[in-house]
């Protein structure tokens, strides 16, 4: 853990204070409560002027969402920041504020955070702090306001105003009427605590990917634009991403608070994959599973291979095959004491079957399915899967349990994530969750795995 921040993948959320969906579901510092107890390392927070312009107020801007105050938020971060993990909080604010807010904001986090709040004072990082030097400690990430001055220097207020709301939810945000209205300096007790800056230059992506020896920064992209990014400029993304930190987050039409795949991102060494974890969808699933690795502390060391500044890698080059994965899934059990009897089949017992499957690189994706076992609560399946794997250590293992139903939808019946570069060979009991991710109390698989060399 003694390498820069920016050498790791941080397990992030995206608009942490969301019970629901992204247009009319309250905020509440309940969601911020779960996702720090479940390991997330990364709390989003919207910050905005309240009806009466005297407070600072945390909502999805441009929606219907109920808000929450910012000071209710900062003091639940105080409080579950570390039940998981002793390794830093990040919380990355997308400020709407007025100066005057600014600088009541920075009062709120200063006096609830107290000592544990990380100020890098005056000094703009060339290379990101590690992250064991960060233990117990929050960092602030945002934008680094603009005084007067600066304002006033700027040739098109118009497409300042649009580049500083660039960094979440373009299209579902709109700006704030001070923003046309330069007329104060900006609270420099606000910007002093800003450790990590954030920012999308002017230009276009050579601009934004550009490396500054002299200092390291935070770029934010929704899920579009890396995509579009990564068919151009892969290896410049990779190069950014070993001194800087990559936001992505979900595309703004995702209103119901679904996630995309986040393989993409990881490939291209984006260390904040921002995630809705409100939900339960199969990315969700994915998130989770990476974040398992490294005694789920939330912070994964990126692969060597990401990391190697002599030579670039180059996501778009297909790689030769590193190893083989035989999976056996022997049997399971544990339905018949967490499920009530009827939950699958009114009247015979459940008929279940296993998908066992990779997710990582597209050509390492594989899914596989084993035969039906019918009428039985403890299903004995023995059977063997292979995966060949190009890059294991991206790879995930993917496990899901369904119940088998001729009439309607198949039943789901558990599921888990591993990553394959955690995995250790030979027998295991590898207990399964709901779609939640929480684990079921009995329900486990019995399994196999084995690593051998390709031929």
């Amino acid at each position: 853990m003694n390498a820069p921040l920016s050498h790791y993948f941080i397990f992030t959320g995206h608009n942490s204070y969301l019970t629901g969906n992204q247009l009319n579901s309250d905020c509440s510092d309940v969601p911020i409560i779960n996702a720090l107890k479940r390991g997330v390392r990364v709390i989003e927070l919207d910050i905005w002027p309240n009806s009466e312009k005297d407070d600072v107020h945390v909502l999805h801007g441009g929606t219907l969402t109920a808000p929450v105050t910012l000071l209710k938020c900062l003091s639940s971060i105080k409080e579950y920041a570390f039940v998981s993990s002793d390794f830093p909080v990040v919380i990355t604010l997308e400020d709407h504020l007025t100066p005057d807010l600014q600088a009541k904001a920075a009062n709120m986090i200063t006096e609830t955070l107290g000592d544990i709040l990380f100020t890098p004072g005056p000094e703009v990082f060339k290379e990101f702090p590690s992250v064991e030097t960060l233990k117990k400690r929050i960092i602030i990430s945002t934008k680094p306001p603009k005084d007067y001055t600066e304002a006033k220097e700027d040739k098109d207020k118009e497409n300042d105003s649009k580049s500083d709301k660039a960094d979440d939810e373009v299209a579902m945000k709109k700006a704030e009427p001070h923003e046309n209205k330069p007329k104060q300096k900006k609270a420099p007790e606000y910007k002093r605590l800003i450790a990590i800056h954030a920012g999308k230059p002017k230009g276009g992506l050579d601009e934004c990917l550009e490396v500054d020896p002299e200092k390291v920064r935070r770029l934010s992209l929704s899920e579009l634009e890396l995509e579009k990014a990564a068919e151009t400029h892969g290896k410049q993304i990779v190069r950014f991403t070993q001194r800087n930190m990559l936001r992505v987050y979900p595309k703004g039409i995702r209103v119901d608070s679904s996630n995309y795949n986040p393989m993409i991102a990881w490939l291209h060494g984006a260390q904040m994959v921002a995630f809705n974890m409100q939900g339960c969808d199969k990315h969700l699933w994915l998130m989770h599973g990476m974040f398992k690795a490294n005694g789920q502390c939330g912070y994964v060391k990126k692969p060597d291979f990401l990391l190697n500044t002599n030579e670039i890698f180059d996501p778009e080059v297909k790689h030769s095959e590193k190893t083989i994965l035989k999976v056996t899934v022997y049997l399971g059990e544990g339905w018949y004491y967490d499920f009530d009897h009827t939950h699958f089949d009114s009247y015979s017992p459940p008929d279940f079957y296993v998908k066992v499957g990779i997710a990582g690189v597209p050509a390492d994706k594989q899914m596989t399915k084993s035969k039906i076992v019918e009428d039985s609560w403890v299903p004995s399946w023995n059977q063997e899967f292979e995966f060949h794997l190009t890059m294991p250590q991206l790879a995930l293992l993917r496990i899901k349990v369904h119940e088998y139903d001729m009439s309607k939808k198949d039943d789901f019946a558990g599921q888990t994530c591993l990553p394959v570069s955690e995995i250790r060979s030979g027998i295991r009991a590898v207990p399964l969750m709901d779609k939640k991710g929480d684990k079921y109390n009995n329900v486990k698989l019995l399994m196999r795995f084995e690593f051998t060399n390709p031929p």
